[in-house]
């Protein structure tokens, strides 16, 4: 009987699931704005791979945690073992109520979003909204379409994650094979575009600190290969391998495409543009240029989201197991071989989240507080654990250590701030959520004991 993780994962399968998770909707979005917090062509596409290379400075941090400790849970694992069960317990917590599911809401509201481009079943009917918990205030008037092609992605996602982990990778797979292939379409569509003027200054400055948190939120989520760790074939050699593989190709995906973006439309044409793919495509295909990067960004959307469901629940099982609150979540399905209560469970709450917050600005803002507070301790771990833990085996060490981790350590310092200062009420309000965990994390500790 299958009642703990196995190991079903190749290299291939964990790379997608890298590449998948980075590769959302985000390139789609930011990049006229990170073009308008720089003045030239150059700075722009240099923006790019310093993110690539920030990302790639994280990446390697958790290869040497996630090869030395191969267990389901990933950050839960090490920053148990650096500062104590109280940390990781923290850690699964505001990953349980805020991060992952405000994540997953966040990807499937921008699937619902380009789904109803190409179908709005429900085009006059919305869901007003006047306030959600928390000060976040909605949109004023929601359509019901939207929130209902958010809920099904969440759902049908789920449910084919519950299936069993075959289901779940080959999804996974196909999808981020297929954006891939949308990505560099894009790329071939821009070559023969006419060409825009590469010289000018950029036409709406913004600062060049909010330029390089939004390039570091599209390379999100190269960290998800540490909490399948588990179910990796050979881990001593894949992980690490994944977790590079997965960040150079995506660094060099989007320098790709940002680089067809300045092709096609210039640099004033870019930092100009409210749709820049769209844009792109249409300057070749102008009659079915708009569908076709619907279609593109749909698929990448439901691509990450199948990721973020994957990944997410292993770290609520991995919490589970060890901590009594949890307990339920902390069960391999032996028919399945999937965690599948915290699997539902995750969804249950997207779902919640969904209809809560009513929109993708609300589901980041929902998630930004903590979520580089963990990534700081995480990274910080590296370095706690060659102290405490010397005598541990570690299969990879980190490439010209300590330099990268404290790199990005100071990042992640860096990005804290900014997120408090744009929205302190709201980094207040989760970092308020986070603390609940250690009255939880007591109680339940007295309870074992008693």
């Amino acid at each position: 009987m299958q009642d703990a993780p196995k190991k079903q994962l190749t290299l291939f399968d964990s790379t997608c699931l890298i590449v998948g998770i980075i590769i959302g909707a985000g390139i789609y979005q930011v990049a006229p704005t990170v073009a308008q917090g720089t003045s030239h062509w150059w700075g722009f596409l240099g923006i790019w791979a310093i993110g690539g290379l920030l990302s790639l400075c994280g990446a390697i941090g958790y290869a040497e945690l996630a090869t030395a400790y191969p267990q389901e849970g990933g950050d839960y694992v090490y920053l148990s073992r650096a500062y104590g069960r109280w940390a990781g317990f923290l850690f699964g917590w505001i990953q349980l109520v805020v991060v992952r599911p405000g994540d997953i809401v966040g990807m499937a509201f921008i699937f619902a979003t380009y789904a109803r481009t190409l179908w709005d079943f429900m085009p006059s009917a919305t869901l007003s909204y006047q306030f959600v918990p928390w000060g976040v205030y909605a949109d004023a008037a929601v359509p019901w379409s939207q929130l209902i092609y958010a809920a099904l992605a969440v759902a049908v996602l789920t449910a084919v994650n519950v299936i069993g982990v075959p289901q779940g990778k080959w999804t996974q797979n196909v999808l981020t094979t297929v954006k891939a292939i949308g990505l560099l379409a894009i790329v071939a569509v821009a070559v023969a575009a006419p060409g825009g003027s590469l010289a000018g200054p950029s036409a709406g400055k913004v600062p060049l600190s909010l330029a390089l948190i939004l390039v570091l939120f599209t390379f999100g989520g190269w960290n998800e290969m540490a909490y399948v760790a588990a179910e990796v074939k050979d881990p001593r050699r894949n992980i690490v391998r994944a977790l590079v593989l997965g960040t150079v190709a995506v660094t060099v995906l989007y320098l790709m495409v940002n680089g067809a973006f300045l092709y096609a439309l210039g640099f004033s044409g870019l930092t100009g543009s409210e749709a820049v793919a769209t844009d792109t495509v249409s300057t070749v295909l102008p009659q079915f240029g708009g569908r076709l990067i619907s279609v593109l960004v749909c698929i990448s959307a439901l691509g990450a989201t199948n990721g973020l469901i994957f990944t997410g629940a292993r770290i609520s099982y991995a919490v589970g197991a060890e901590h009594r609150a949890f307990r339920p979540l902390g069960l391999w399905n032996p028919r399945t071989g999937t965690p599948a209560r915290a699997l539902i469970l995750q969804g249950v709450i997207a779902v919640a989240l969904i209809v809560l917050l009513g929109s993708f600005v609300n589901a980041i803002l929902y998630t930004a507080a903590v979520v580089y507070s963990f990534y700081l301790a995480t990274t910080l771990a590296v370095i706690v654990l060659r102290w405490k833990e010397p005598g541990v085996e570690r299969p990879y060490r980190v490439t010209g250590y300590p330099l990268p981790p404290i790199v990005f350590c100071l990042v992640c310092g860096f990005l804290i701030y900014s997120a408090v200062a744009y929205k302190p009420q709201i980094a207040a309000a989760a970092f308020g959520i986070l603390l609940a965990g250690l009255p939880l994390y007591w109680l339940t500790r007295r309870q074992a004991a008693a």
